[in-house]
């Protein structure tokens, strides 16, 4: 009983404090100076003037907005290629969207895990799929929810942490899975931003998007394959 109560109380710690960093994030304006112009005029005179201090402040800027103010991580992935180029923003967007992740990941499972973890496991879809004790069909939802942009991310973040999942393979999964995507955006900025290797970060803005695109879809039709197997034999038990 003593658990129960407690762990209500921390859903409703959580929610308040999602509530409170959404209205500051709103009525203080500081959503829509994160990505505005300004942050992006400023930031592109610290690059040329000392790199090392850019990409600290992007690497903050873009943690801390995923999570507290929930903005769009392709505007992140955009801003990245406008200041640091293909490479060097594809890698340092998905170093701060990592972060943010694992943040969000953490506060999902101190907060969360108690009681929406047990509500999920409820669910004989989710258990299958979320709470899976070989951690084999964790991997391949991790895969294709980080490949496929059509899965709210930072619901995602929060989501992952009420399963069983470790830290550390959430953490190095994330970073790998994410790296196609956002090179995907940050290729196709740096080449709208410099005409010199527009062909080339066109082209491979290109390959990366077919590629993301293929994998997730045949990424999505294994699971769901697999997921009927396993619904037959459930059956035939049954």
């Amino acid at each position: 009983m003593q658990k129960q109560k407690a762990g209500k109380r921390k859903i409703y710690v959580f929610a308040v404090g999602m509530i409170l960093l959404f209205l500051i994030g709103k009525y203080s304006g500081w959503s829509g100076r994160l990505l505005n112009g300004d942050l992006t005029q400023a930031l592109q005179h610290i690059t040329v003037e000392n790199l090392p201090a850019a990409i600290f402040i992007y690497l903050v800027v873009t943690a801390v907005g995923s999570v507290a103010f929930a903005l769009p991580g392709i505007s992140f992935a955009i801003l990245a290629g406008l200041l640091f180029g293909p490479v060097l923003g594809t890698i340092c967007c998905t170093v701060a969207a990592t972060l943010g992740a694992v943040a969000a990941f953490l506060l999902g499972r101190y907060f969360l895990k108690d009681t929406v973890g047990a509500a999920a496991r409820k669910n004989p879809y989710l258990r299958r799929l979320l709470f899976d004790e070989t951690g084999k069909k964790q991997i391949w939802i991790l895969m294709i929810t980080r490949l496929v942009p059509l899965f709210p991310y930072n619901l995602q973040n929060f989501a992952y942490g009420v399963t069983d999942m470790p830290l550390k393979t959430y953490a190095v999964g994330t970073f790998l899975f994410m790296l196609p995507g956002t090179a995907m955006y940050t290729f196709g900025t740096a080449g709208l931003a410099d005409p010199s290797i527009r062909k080339a970060c066109f082209l491979g803005a290109a390959i990366l998007a077919v590629a993301v695109t293929t994998a997730g879809v045949l990424l999505k039709k294994k699971v769901l394959a697999e997921q009927e197997k396993t619904d037959l034999k459930n059956g035939d038990e049954m």
